[in-house]
């Protein structure tokens, strides 16, 4: 099947319109809502005839008067004596010359007019610009997973010194509005507003982003400014009487508030009533709680609607155990010098492992026949023994390829019972799905045409100068791709059936990105809840692509960032530039990448990286061995030494428990405060905070969940010593908004207590604190805010 004759239904419809162009239309106030002498400053009742100077014909095709031909400067209006005049200002009547008659009905309709406004132009009346997230102009959605706040932002801005209000709107994927919420300025003068949007469930939502006159902050801030200087005192009491003459006559307003605004309004105009009383009740806290909760808002203009793919929570929110079934439960045999692999019976073990740690995901490299044609030895070394295992990337012998499990490891039978037994723990299995094969494959003798032939005819190997992989045959998607499209789907879904619902994609950028834009959208389309991970380190442009084009989650940089500069610019960037569609899994370690911070760090440094990916992302894993502290690498290299990508590498896990020489149970409270915690489940409410040593890094999260119908608010500050080395002493500078602090949350003394999740200790804080990590000791604060301590 091509993606040029099969439409996906999965993250978009390859030819949806961008945006849906009606948003406004769930709300019950758009437009003009009051009566003078609040203006209506919309379009007139009866629009003016307008001509555009030396322009083309109002009935001229459509391609001769494209917007990009009109200029404000060109834009008149026609007199009746067929003279110009400059445009009146919205919400005024036309201008005539002086002495002009009035044109009769055929010279009116020779004139060279169009209708104004017209009704493609790209501003509304006030004018909301860079919407976010909107990805690829809408046409894919901007990711989410149920109860994650996602960001909405937006550049609203008007003419003249009126204020405006800007509001977030949520649409369920009914099309119906569940949810307004008021955006706020970002910083003074940008223009640049945000809020928090909150979907409850999956399925494909929109939002929209509206902005609109604020009317009574438009009074406030004139009559302010001229009740102050005694200035027109009875004419701004008049106004403010109208305005909330209007309010009143809203609907939607219960009894109370209509009887409030009838009565602010009658007040308004009561000369016996000094003017410092009729301000008193103009700004009264009730009034201004109704304004806050329903403002009176005149010329509302609203973005498009945009899609947010909201999807199931291991989309977005997990932890993730690797390991190789083959290395657990296997043994050495000295009598015979023979080994025996471990199998899906024996791997039952590490199952059990990952979920007394408290993962969520058990995450298997590729477990299928593995070819002998330039088999790899130990340490990637090009012979191989009788012995030797192989990689298990170089996929496909004699037994089979993709659709096949490697003799050693079992049978599907096995496998089946292998994945009922993760499920009884809670876990889900994670699936490598490697496209690539082995010299041995099936397919190199039956589909030829899907590798590449070189001109000596023989088929390409992957090669990663100066890396040759001679066991490792690359497809290629050019030859036939609706051939080989339709082969992996049939693989995919084989192994789905089998109860495999997350698959780890191994370099899927060496493949075309309208390939799993066709594949994941197709597989979505039967299995709405199967899940895709990128393994891809590379450039920032293709993995954006990925995500993009439906992976709902990829491996980072997080991995090769180790200093405070690093870790606080790359949160920064995966919290607030593209949380809208990338969702970064904190691998701490793979089978390929043991970096020189875990190598030369000791027990510290793996604390740190743990700490750290297990807070900063709702998203993030290990590879079996990180809790043993293993961290000797392959001179030369930034891979393990006697990788277990070619040997069978048996552990002795519980051995290292009892002697202490275990991360495991760190771990395992790491996970136990992830769920505990909810604000640790999004990735947008990231704040960095400051602090003064140069290895200190100090970041929060804040989110409030409702458990029991009563509002829980939920904080987390992490202040990490990124030098595994030496105790680090700093103050940290909070940010205390970012805190969501109230007066019940203060002590007397005007301080808030911490409680350290890791330790147990409690300290009182502020808005500056000291601190002191000593990596021997504890590298690491986790800290949650303790609430209403009034």
């Amino acid at each position: 099947m091509s993606q040029q004759n099969s439409q996906p239904q999965g993250r978009r419809p390859s030819h949806d319109p961008a945006p849906d162009t009606h948003a406004g239309d769930a709300s019950p106030d758009v437009g003009s809502r009051l009566t003078p002498p609040v203006p209506a400053t919309g379009v007139p009742d009866v629009a003016p005839s307008v001509s555009r100077a030396d322009g083309p014909r109002a009935d001229a095709p459509r391609a001769e008067a494209s917007r990009a031909d009109v200029r404000e400067d060109d834009v008149v209006v026609v007199a009746a004596d067929g003279t110009s005049v400059p445009a009146a200002p919205a919400g005024q009547t036309a201008v005539q010359s002086p002495g002009t008659a009035a044109c009769d009905g055929a010279e009116q309709a020779e004139e060279d007019t169009v209708d104004f406004p017209s009704e493609d132009l790209v501003y509304g009346r006030i004018p909301v610009t860079d919407v976010s997230p909107v990805i690829e102009g809408g046409r894919f959605p901007a990711t989410a997973v149920p109860g994650e706040d996602i960001r909405v932002a937006a550049t609203v801005f008007r003419e003249g010194h009126d204020s405006l209000g800007v509001t977030a709107v949520l649409f369920d994927p009914q099309g119906r509005e569940v949810q307004r919420r008021p955006m706020t300025l970002v910083a003074t003068g940008t223009d640049r507003y945000e809020a928090m949007v909150r979907p409850a469930s999956e399925g494909r939502w929109s939002f929209a982003v509206e902005g609109w006159s604020d009317l009574y902050d438009t009074w406030h801030h004139v009559a302010q400014i001229k009740l102050g200087v005694g200035q027109d005192v009875e004419l701004v009491f008049q106004e403010a009487s109208l305005l909330f003459d209007a309010a009143s006559k809203e609907s939607g307003r219960s009894s109370e508030e209509v009887r409030a605004f009838e009565e602010a309004a009658e007040a308004m105009t009561d000369t016996s009533l000094t003017p410092e009383e009729r301000w008193q009740i103009a700004t009264s806290e009730q009034l201004r709680g109704y304004v806050e909760r329903n403002p009176l808002r005149d010329l509302v203009s609203s973005s498009p609607r945009y899609p947010v793919e909201v999807e199931r929570e291991a989309a977005g929110r997990g932890a993730w155990y690797e390991f190789f079934p083959r290395s657990e439960g296997a043994s050495w045999d000295p009598e015979t010098g023979t080994w025996t692999s471990g199998t899906f019976r024996t791997a039952t073990a590490a199952l059990d492992r990952a979920a007394a740690m408290g993962f969520d995901v058990a995450y298997l490299p590729p477990i299928h026949p593995i070819g002998r044609n330039h088999r790899k030895g130990p340490n990637n070394t090009l012979t191989a023994g009788p012995q030797d295992p192989g990689s298990p990337w170089a996929i496909g012998g004699p037994e089979g390829g993709h659709d096949t499990i490697h003799p050693d490891l079992g049978t599907f039978e096995d496998f089946d019972a292998f994945v009922a037994h993760a499920h009884g723990l809670g876990l889900e299995i994670a699936l490598d799905l490697a496209l690539q094969a082995s010299p041995d494959h099936p397919w190199v003798q039956e589909h030829p045409q899907w590798f590449t032939t070189r001109a000596d005819g023989s088929i390409a190997y992957a090669e990663n100068p100066p890396k040759k992989y001679q066991d490792i045959y690359p497809l290629n998607f050019d030859n036939d791709p609706q051939g080989l499209a339709a082969e992996v789907l049939r693989v995919v879904e084989l192994w789905i059936s089998h109860g495999v619902d997350i698959f780890r994609v191994d370099n899927p950028h060496t493949k075309p990105l309208w390939f799993w834009e066709w594949l994941i959208a197709r597989v979505r389309e039967d299995h709405p809840d199967t899940v895709f991970l990128a393994e891809a380190f590379t450039r920032p442009a293709m993995m954006r692509g990925l995500a993009k084009a439906g992976f709902q989650q990829s491996y980072s940089y997080f991995t090769w960032r180790n200093t405070k500069e690093e870790i606080e610019e790359y949160l920064e960037e995966i919290s607030h530039e593209t949380p809208g569609f990338y969702r970064p899994n904190f691998f701490v370690n793979t089978p390929d990448i043991l970096t020189e911070y875990l190598q030369f760090g000791g027990p510290a440094a793996f604390k740190v990286r743990a700490a750290l990916a297990a807070t900063a992302s709702p998203l993030w894993g290990l590879y079996a061995g990180f809790e043993l502290f293993e961290h000797v690498a392959r001179q030369g290299a930034e891979e393990y030494v006697d990788n277990e990508k070619f040997q069978l590498r048996p552990r002795d896990f519980e051995g290292a428990l009892e002697r202490g020489e275990s991360l495991a149970p760190y771990v395992t409270r790491l996970n136990q405060i992830r769920r505990d915690h909810p604000a640790l489940g999004d990735l947008q409410n990231l704040t960095v905070q400051r602090t003064s040593d140069d290895a200190i890094v100090a970041y929060s999260k804040t989110k409030t969940v409702e458990h029991g119908g009563v509002e829980v608010r939920d904080t987390v500050i992490v202040v990490v010593n990124t030098d595994p080395h030496a105790t680090r002493e700093a103050t940290v500078w909070l940010d205390l908004d970012s805190l969501d602090l109230r007066d019940e949350d203060f002590n007397e003394d005007g301080s808030f207590w911490v409680d350290d999740l890791l330790t147990g200790s409690s300290w009182k804080w502020g808005d500056h604190n000291y601190v002191r990590l000593d990596p021997y000791v504890e590298p690491v604060h986790v800290l949650t805010v303790r609430r209403d301590v009034k």
